[in-house]
């Protein structure tokens, strides 16, 4: 075990108090005495001010272990103790000592420490003086699981405010923070303080309440520490060690493989490497190889690399390496074709092959594996991994061999290989969870638990993230309030709610852990109910949802360009993936969300096609979705290649053919998106304003035609999802909706069809003012009485009437959605998504998982 605050250097052994030179009597000095096998450290401060912050390291003699501290913490690794002080004693004050509250610790043996060192000078105040204090710093303890940080101000000047970033070893987790608040996104933790100890005084230290928290493995330490962005033992930044031992185990007449060996990690771990061919960048890789394309015949170069750190610190260049490409006319003659291209392994974004190796003249440089027509990658064996693919999408590979003279065989025989499916085994389930939930409905991510649905889930989408109308960025926050008024073109205009975001405390009784809130966390509200939730049930994927009816306006505008879609999607991914949330009521900050989300679901309502009043329209649109969502699945898998995690991307996709035909183009989208979520709702509806349909009743979720429909052309569950296989889709990346809700009509006749595709006058009574015409299910069954279900068999769709004049409900129950996951099983769906899911207490869902088991 290690501290980070001081160096650990030994030096000589502590024999009295006794005859110290001058230059010493202004720090601590230590006296070691033994009682049997009990052993006091006294403290004392010979100088004449204060001195805050101190620790023992002291070595024993092999095989003694020291245990049982008193007035402190200790740590052994090895025969090398660190003992840190009880607040109590962490301050002694000049001409003052520990006593009567000394350290003290049980040996296993009646022993005299060998060495011992206090704040890195000798305990016996002989030799230099302890190396200067870094204004401020940050001292890790673990004891078994148990680890905590140690904030010191040693400074004049009171501090405020203060963020650690560190991190742990590959595999370890941190968790039950305590005096704090954290979040982990791969190896890095960000630990920020609870409001109590976020200002540190002049001297001081967040003792006793520094931050703790609990790490997977017993004993684990930092490989790096960050405190307010120094190290935080106060060193200086050092870069990583320059690469060594370049060396070219290939070169070709127009390339050159390089190799190292990796760089030592200076302040903060590498991260990549930079390859210059002379002076210019000639490729950026993560690995210790590179391959450098491009080059000139008989031509003589230069190459060197430099090691980055996680904040772009470059190291000292390698050695350089000369190498000269070969001549071309040294060798004509091609390799021999590969032979035996297979697959051997295949993930839902992977596809492993291999095949035999060519033969050559000259030899073989390497080989180019193909997607199509496209070079996926190019490696020196005979196996390959093509990464980046997508879910349940066929891909055909061939492989070609490259000589040193770069004559190229031709193309080995081709292999079909579909990538396994998103959800890899079962049925997708997928959850809307609306942001709103929590006000009227009073549904919490902890109902999502508390009724088993987070249990059966597969997915949970948090809907809804909206676009900055000026940045033309994601936007997270509240600038502006939207307008009562669906039909207000501006009513989405700025309009957000990090409160419900990751502002709001939840008391224990809205908590998924049972934990409440103190108001002062970094990350509350929704957001961390989540991350507990995810915790609770590891399963889960959780997906922010962009845009959707109110908040599709501007999609339109940051589809438009190159440059749109790449700031729009960096912007995303920052806040989103990254965790980058904004400052918020004492809440937000950098890395804040990390880990939340694992992927993006795009609800763009409708691309080239009307939606909300005042959505921005183009002829462009349908290629520049195609673009957009390209755009998105390139930037996460570039954030893959750096954490190692794959980030989903889905879209809720439209039920109507015009609607599909105006902005998706399917066969290209798909090569993208994991998972099209299929509207199989709202075929019909009155609208909360009466602006849609409120004249006749219809079936809002049908899974097929109805002959009896007056409404031409209509709409079915069946006769969208048939315009997706169509196109080619495979059915695997299909999930039809479910509606968790209802859509009623009032003054509706009974025509002998009980309320079916009858006249009606507008909109039902809903379950909140502002949403006529709608209500959840539990909440329908609940509050409108003597609305006797039915079924339509022929179309497969649940309804109920209060009589002749009365309302009129279409809806999702147990029976449609066993008839419809019957449905989506014999056409090889993906399975199922949810609309939402405040609407069911827990009976549609267990309806659903039945269905799908």
């Amino acid at each position: 075990m290690r501290r980070l605050v001081t160096p650990l250097i030994a030096v000589a052994v502590i024999i009295a108090l006794c005859g110290l030179p001058a230059q010493a009597a202004s720090r601590l000095v230590a006296t070691f005495t033994l009682s049997g096998t009990t052993g006091t450290f006294v403290v004392a401060n010979p100088g004449t001010t204060a001195v805050t912050g101190w620790s023992i390291v002291f070595d024993l003699p092999a095989g003694v272990t020291a245990s049982n501290p008193q007035n402190a913490t200790i740590r052994q690794s090895g025969t090398k103790v660190t003992l840190t002080p009880a607040f109590y004693i962490n301050t002694v004050q000049p001409g003052r000592n520990t006593e009567p509250y000394s350290p003290k610790v049980t040996l296993s043996a009646a022993v005299q420490p060998v060495s011992c060192l206090i704040n890195g000078a000798n305990c016996d105040g002989s030799g230099g003086d302890p190396p200067a204090k870094p204004p401020v710093s940050a001292t890790y303890d673990v004891n078994g699981t148990a680890a905590k940080f140690v904030v010191a101000n040693n400074g004049t000047t009171a501090l405020n405010g203060w963020t650690i970033v560190f991190d742990l070893p590959a595999g370890v987790t941190a968790s039950n923070v305590q005096n704090g608040s954290l979040s982990q996104s791969g190896r890095t933790v960000t630990l920020t303080p609870a409001h109590y100890n976020t200002t540190v005084n002049a001297g001081a230290t967040t003792e006793p309440y520094s931050p703790s928290f609990t790490v997977s493995t017993a004993g684990a330490e930092p490989t790096s520490c960050r405190i307010n962005d120094v190290n935080c033992d106060g060193a200086p930044d050092a870069p990583p060690s320059a690469p060594g031992n370049l060396r070219s185990p290939v070169r070709t007449t127009r390339t050159v493989s390089l190799a190292w060996d990796a760089s030592a990690p200076g302040s903060l771990p590498v991260t990549g490497y930079e390859v210059y061919n002379g002076t210019a960048l000639a490729a950026s890789v993560t690995g210790t190889s590179a391959l450098v394309s491009g080059l000139t015949p008989s031509t003589a170069y230069t190459f060197t690399v430099k090691a980055k750190d996680r904040k772009g610190t470059l190291s000292a260049a390698s050695a350089p390496l000369a190498v000269t490409t070969r001549n071309p006319a040294d060798d004509t003659q091609a390799p021999t074709v590969p032979g035996g291209l297979r697959s051997t392994a295949k993930t839902s974004s992977s596809v492993t092959l291999a095949w035999t190796a060519s033969t050559d003249n000259s030899g073989v440089a390497n080989y180019d594996v193909y997607v199509g027509s496209a070079v996926a990658t190019t490696v020196t064996g005979t196996t390959a991994t093509v990464s980046g693919l997508s879910p349940s999408t066929a891909y055909s590979f061939t492989v070609k061999a490259r000589d040193l003279y770069d004559n190229v065989s031709a193309a080995g025989a081709a292999v079909q290989v579909t990538t396994a499916d998103i959800v890899e085994t079962g049925y997708a389930r997928v959850g809307y969870f609306v942001q709103w939930g929590i006000y009227g409905r009073q549904y919490f991510v902890r109902n999502l638990d508390t009724t088993g649905a987070a249990a059966k889930l597969t997915h949970i989408n948090y809907a809804f993230a909206n676009i900055d109308p000026q940045n033309l960025t994601c936007l997270q926050g509240v600038t502006k309030g939207t307008t009562a008024n669906p039909q207000d073109p501006n009513q989405g205009d700025g309009a957000g709610d990090a409160e419900a975001d990751y502002g709001r405390p939840f008391s224990s009784a809205q908590s998924v852990d049972g934990v409440a809130d103190t108001g002062w966390e970094k990350l509350r509200g929704n957001f961390n109910q989540l991350k507990k939730l995810k915790a609770k049930h590891p399963h889960l994927k959780v997906l922010i949802s962009l845009g959707g009816w109110t908040y599709s306006k501007y999609f339109s505008d940051v589809a438009a360009t190159d440059a749109a879609r790449k700031k729009f999607v960096s912007s995303c991914i920052d806040i989103y993936i990254k965790g980058n949330l904004p400052a918020y009521n004492g809440a937000g900050g950098p890395g804040t969300g990390a880990g939340i989300f694992d992927g993006i679901d795009l609800d763009w309502e409708w691309p080239g096609a009307e939606g909300h009043a005042g959505n921005h329209v183009s002829p462009s649109d349908k290629a520049n979705n195609t673009l957009l969502i390209a755009e998105f699945r390139r930037q996460l898998d570039a954030l893959t290649a750096t954490t190692g995690q794959r980030y989903q991307l889905t879209a809720f996709t439209p039920a109507d053919p015009a609607k599909i035909a105006a902005g998706w183009d399917l066969p290209e989208v798909a090569k993208s998106l994991d998972i099209f979520n299929v509207q199989g709702y709202d075929f019909h509806g009155a609208g909360s304003d009466n602006s849609w349909e409120p004249n006749r009743t219809g079936h809002q979720g049908n899974l097929y035609l109805d002959t009896d429909s007056p409404y031409n052309p209509d709409f079915s569950v069946e006769k969208a999802i048939d315009v997706y296989l169509q196109a080619g889709v495979n059915p695997r990346k299909l999930t039809i909706g479910l509606a968790y809700y209802g859509r009623g009509w009032q003054q509706v006749a009974d025509g002998g069809k009980f309320g079916e595709w009858q006249s009606a006058n507008g909109a039902a009574p809903g379950q909140f003012q502002e949403e006529a015409g709608t209500r959840g299910y539990s909440n329908l069954l609940a509050m409108v009485p003597g609305c006797t279900v039915r079924h339509d068999e022929q179309a497969v769709a649940t309804y109920c009437h209060t009589g002749n004049g009365g309302q009129w409900w279409t809806f999702d129950d147990a029976w449609s959605i066993g008839k419809k996951t019957a449905w989506l099983r014999s056409k090889g769906l993906l399975g199922a998504m949810i609309w939402e899911m405040s609407g069911d207490t827990g009976t549609l869902t267990g309806a659903l998982d039945a269905g799908l088991k």
